[in-house]
């Protein structure tokens, strides 16, 4: 079974106002002084988690937030030669840092580079300025094919680029032009997502006073095929809903991991695991974090053993998101009902989502496992 290790970086310059990850600007944390604050002794409190974790040979390591180009390169370096050392990296294993576009230089993608890091995935969202605007981006569409061309000048096997839609004010021209603009850099990847107002964020605040108004789902639902039809005829496959990768070697293994029902530990503040059966979470912010890790203690916050039921409906609602799709025999005695509605194709002996059931893949869950087809 694939074992990989998620490093969380909690830090942005800016919090994007659509976002509900754990994340925190230096305002937010109290400045340097605040003990797991500081951006440059960060990576001493998960050095301190990762010598927690059993040995396991690392198949995979990904290292998200927040911002991990906010961390120094040669932190994120050093992180991962501990991982090595400490458990030991599988041959060809994949290591993947996010970055925000402007927050890179030639010089730090050349170190995570030569670090050990094959992999980087840029957060691109849009390439139209009002569209970036209104998602609190602040990077310079401009910067995303610079920052693009530093990593293949720097050796990355694998470059990917994530892309935001359904954004209020955003047309279906303007969304034609950033996908035609990230396919123009030639990414080996890219990730293609909804946006989704998540409660408690300030963008939810926005919508709720009617300061924004979101797509509906059919224009979304366009945004998506069109998308596709894009990645398409320039060679990138989905392998995912929300993925399309130029060849199997170009898919995000560590994601495959989660979807396949593999087992991670998630290093950082909020950061989950899975692991033996057991589900945890660590404490979410930074500076309790650090604090338990230096008194020798345990990050985490809770945690759960989810029973049969809940980890087969897990189960289902993972890996039929995926293009190999699902076994038939895991799924509800009412499949014949899905296929006959045009989501569900049978290929040998598993189902696999149509290009509409891509669209009403949360519904495809509820009736694989035994809901009501209405």
């Amino acid at each position: 079974m694939a074992f990989g290790i998620y490093l969380h970086v909690p830090f942005c310059s800016v919090r994007c106002g659509y976002c509900d990850f754990n994340t925190y600007t230096a305002d937010e944390l109290g400045g340097p002084d605040v003990i797991g604050a500081s951006r440059s002794t960060y990576i001493e409190a998960a050095l301190a988690e990762l010598a927690q974790v059993p040995e396991r040979t690392v198949d995979t390591v990904f290292v998200g937030g927040g911002t991990p180009s906010q961390v120094p390169a040669a932190d994120l370096v050093r992180f991962l030669q501990a991982v090595d050392r400490r458990l030991g990296l599988a041959p060809g294993a994949e290591v993947t840092t996010e970055a925000n576009p402007d927050s890179v230089s030639p010089q730090s993608l050349a170190e995570l580079r030569e670090g050990g890091f094959t992999r980087i995935s840029f957060g691109m969202q849009s390439a139209v300025p009002h569209v970036l605007s209104v998602l609190d981006r602040t990077h310079d569409p401009e910067r995303v094919p610079q920052a693009v061309a530093w990593a293949r000048d720097a050796g990355f096997e694998q470059v990917s680029l994530d892309l935001i839609y359904g954004s209020p004010g955003e047309s279906m021209a303007d969304w034609r032009h950033s996908v035609e603009t990230a396919l123009s850099m030639e990414p080996d990847h890219i990730s293609a997502y909804a946006l989704i107002v998540e409660d408690g964020t300030a963008f939810a605040r926005k919508v709720r006073r009617g300061e924004v108004v979101m797509p509906d789902d059919d224009e979304t639902a366009d945004k998506y095929l069109l998308a596709d039809d894009l990645m398409e005829a320039a060679g990138l496959r989905w392998y995912e809903l929300s993925n399309w990768a130029r060849d199997d070697a170009a898919r995000c293994h560590h994601n495959i991991g989660y979807w396949n029902g593999g087992e991670w530990w998630g290093v950082g503040p909020g950061a989950h695991s899975f692991v033996d059966g057991e589900r945890w979470w660590n404490v979410k912010h930074p500076a309790a974090y650090a604090q338990r890790l230096t008194a020798g203690d345990s990050p985490r916050a809770d945690g759960e053993r989810p029973d049969a039921e809940a980890r087969h409906l897990e189960d289902v609602m993972l890996r039929i998101r995926l293009a190999e799709g699902i076994e038939t025999s895991l799924l509800g005695d009412d499949v014949d009902r899905l296929v006959a509605a045009g989501w569900l194709d049978p290929v040998g002996d598993k189902m696999v989502l149509t290009r509409t059931g891509r669209l009403m893949a949360d519904r495809v869950v509820l009736e694989a496992v035994g809901g009501d087809l209405r």
